[in-house]
């Protein structure tokens, strides 16, 4: 019998669909899931409503609970992260202050403002679980669903002495898009895929081992079809390949698509998360406010069908069976991809049997979607240093840095901003107490302001000579 702890495990949408999954795979329906939150009433409803499934399908599984994660941990085969720290009140000001400044999300969670202060409120909890999973559990598979994915990933990459893996489903989504758009059967579309988590992109497309992109770029240029991905087909059209995550989420990591009124009605005027502003903070909202009267598990179908496409339920099979899978994961980059920084957080191809998951080394990435990727890797880097260490000047670096922040923002506006989102989100940033972050206001120079006097360089004193005979006026010579 395999003990899985799901860490978080009030985070209803995973922790429903990744425990249905393993009831539903008849190799692992014996299993311990062990579910652990911080919170008793959530807890309670996902344990409910699991009781339910196992008596409905008269299933031997074992369902335990508990609020203390190394209880929840001690012995276990597989733990799966799947918390949020700080919650639908943290997140209102990743959207909302930002916005005050011009900063415009749609999803908020992965990069811009609202990414890097998810990350600094979220690093030191992953990095805590992991050091309790060292102690209590060394040996088991840590499957992290956490985000900022690539930049939770990129800490635990230096600082779990586990062994770890960040799962996404943005790989088999597109692929979905993908074979929809082709008129193929996605079983019959082989793929590689390679790059940075929601920044992966689709090296090669082929059926048959012929290759799809061709016929693929021709059917994105037909208005229906660009219509509902602007960003990521304009993207792919300017930049030659096309990418992992939707238009909401992408619009936000690279500086073309939100600066602007006239950028967003163009390419992000499609509703929620094709880019609509704070999709993802309305869409939280809503559902915050309905589950809070009501349990959304006491009216879901206990009936079990085919595992999903998460990637967890089918990892945790192989690695207990020995019949490899291949995924798309999050791991730490050491030399797999080799124009990306060393040791950040990189997805690639993996496979899995019951020797541990094996990553596969990809080399170089075409170089322009190695250098967008690099812009946010940078970003993930500093946040992922700001939040380990408690130093606010990192924290605005990071931000400094985001591809959109800047493209909108001064230097001290995004210090500003950077500083009211330290304070209005202390509550979960305690590395950052008792350290504030310097304002740095600008200097006054007024018309009567004389510069000094400065030495030039000589191509510039050149310059400045010929300017000034460029406006005087010369007299003619006497004939």
């Amino acid at each position: 019998m395999a003990k899985i702890t799901f860490i978080g495990a009030g985070s209803i949408v995973f922790a429903k669909t990744i425990m249905m999954d393993i009831m539903a795979t008849p190799e692992l329906v014996d299993s311990e899931i062990c579910l652990m939150n911080r919170g008793k009433p959530k807890l309670d409803r996902i344990k409910a409503f699991a009781d339910r499934v196992v008596r409905d399908n008269n299933l031997p599984t074992k369902v335990t609970a508990t609020l203390d994660a190394r209880e929840a941990m001690t012995g276990a085969d597989y733990v799966v992260f799947m918390f949020d720290t700080g919650g639908a009140a943290a997140y209102e000001h990743d959207y909302l202050i930002p916005l005050k400044y011009g900063v415009d999300q749609c999803i908020g969670d992965t990069l811009g403002p609202g990414g890097v202060f998810r990350a600094l409120r979220t690093i030191p909890v992953v990095v805590n679980y992991a050091r309790i999973m060292a102690e209590v559990c060394p040996n088991a598979l840590l499957l992290n669903y956490v985000n900022p994915m690539a930049a939770v990933c990129y800490a635990l990459g230096q600082e779990a002495k586990v062994q770890f893996v960040g799962l996404c489903h943005g790989v088999q989504t597109t692929i979905d898009l993908i074979a929809h758009i082709l008129g193929e059967k996605k079983e019959d579309l082989d793929y590689f895929a390679a790059g940075i988590n929601h920044m992966a992109w689709f090296l090669r497309i082929e059926k048959d081992g012929v290759d799809q992109y061709p016929r693929f770029r021709q059917l994105c240029e037909r208005p229906e079809v660009y219509k509902i991905e602007k960003v990521r087909i304009e993207t792919m059209r300017h930049f030659g390949y096309f990418m992992t995550e939707s238009t909401g989420h992408l619009s936000e990591y690279l500086p073309y698509f939100r600066k602007t009124r006239k950028a967003l009605d163009t390419y992000c005027d499609e509703p929620a998360f094709g880019g609509e502003s704070g999709a993802y903070y309305k869409f939280g909202k809503i559902l915050a406010k309905k589950f809070a009267k009501v349990d959304p598990l006491e009216f879901e179908s206990t009936q079990l069908a085919p595992p999903s496409a998460e990637y967890c339920t089918h990892i945790i099979k192989a690695h207990r069976t020995n019949q490899p899978f291949r995924l798309n994961g999050n791991v730490r980059n050491d030399g797999l991809i080799t124009n990306l920084t060393q040791g950040c957080c990189v997805e690639v191809p993996c496979f899995v049997d019951r020797m541990g998951i094996y990553p596969t080394k990809v080399g170089a990435l075409p170089p322009q979607c190695a250098a967008l990727n690099q812009t946010n890797v940078t970003v993930q880097g500093l946040a992922c240093q700001a939040a380990l260490t408690g130093d606010p000047e990192l924290a605005f670096a990071a931000v400094a840095l985001d591809p959109l922040t800047s493209a909108v923002c001064t230097l001290y506006e995004i210090r500003e901003m950077t500083r009211e989102m330290l304070a209005k989100e202390a509550e979960w940033l305690p590395q950052f107490a008792g350290r504030t972050l310097a304002a740095r206001k600008p200097v006054r120079v007024t018309p009567k302001t004389k510069g000094i006097e400065a030495p030039l360089d000589p191509a510039l004193a050149i310059g400045n000579r010929f300017g000034q005979l460029a406006t005087m006026k010369l007299k003619k010579p006497k004939a």
